[in-house]
């Protein structure tokens, strides 16, 4: 088994969510007491959610670029950056590292692309939904990405920064994550990414009316596929 550095706390409350589903999988997998080789490093939201608001991106990817080298030095096979927003500076972050990132939106469009797929509605942290970091990585493999509206991106991103991210699930915010979700799906969107690793809190396959891709579940189950030697 190949050993997984989860790159995390990008909320506390996603990456609580990533250990959970790799320790569910891999005993799913392989039976008995077995559970998943992990390095978690896990940073202070507080400090990097400063660093988006400001704009000091450049700040950020060094941060991050540090402790990807940490957790190379501390013998993981691969990363897995446990937020798709920071993937803004995948790039920057794996700049000298000698493993591998498992891209959290490569393995999402992979997923998308098997069901036949091809218009996925994104929500997201509007970090995501509007910047060409994520998009484009969709569209490179000829995916057509249905965005909110601007009112909707609005709510989308306060919902995850003032309450996912702190834990709180309030069932009038689902109703709303519910209700632009089927915007999306009414303005074209055959499925959803729940292209933040929190969304996946108020929103799942029971509750949209188009396919739902959980990118932390995704994520999660690349990463074992990937240390157990499966094809991802």
């Amino acid at each position: 088994m190949q050993t997984i550095g989860i790159l995390g706390g990008m909320s506390a409350a996603s990456t609580q969510i990533y250990y959970r589903k790799m320790c569910e999988l891999v005993r799913q997998r392989l039976g008995g007491l077995h559970s998943p080789e992990l390095l978690i490093r896990s940073l202070d939201f507080a400090n990097i959610e400063h660093l988006q608001a400001s704009g000091k991106w450049d700040d950020a990817a060094t941060l991050l670029n540090k402790e990807a080298l940490a957790l190379a030095r501390g013998g993981a096979d691969f990363i897995v950056l446990a937020t798709n927003t920071m993937h803004k500076l995948a790039d920057q972050m794996m700049s000298g590292v000698s493993i591998p990132l498992l891209h959290i939106a490569d393995a999402t469009a992979a997923r998308i692309l098997a069901a036949g797929l091809k218009a996925p509605g994104l929500m997201a942290t509007a970090f995501t939904m509007e910047q060409a970091f994520y998009l484009d990585r969709l569209r490179a493999v000829k995916l057509q990405p249905v965005i909110p509206n601007d009112a909707d991106r609005a709510e989308v991103h306060r919902i995850i920064y003032q309450e996912l991210c702190q834990d709180v699930i309030n069932p009038a915010s689902r109703a709303v994550y519910e209700d632009i979700a089927q915007r999306l799906a009414d303005n074209g969107a055959d499925c959803v990414i729940l292209g933040c690793t929190e969304v996946g809190m108020l929103l799942n396959r029971d509750n949209v009316s188009v396919p739902v891709f959980d990118t932390t579940l995704i994520h999660c189950e690349a990463a074992v596929d990937k240390a157990l030697g499966a094809s991802v």
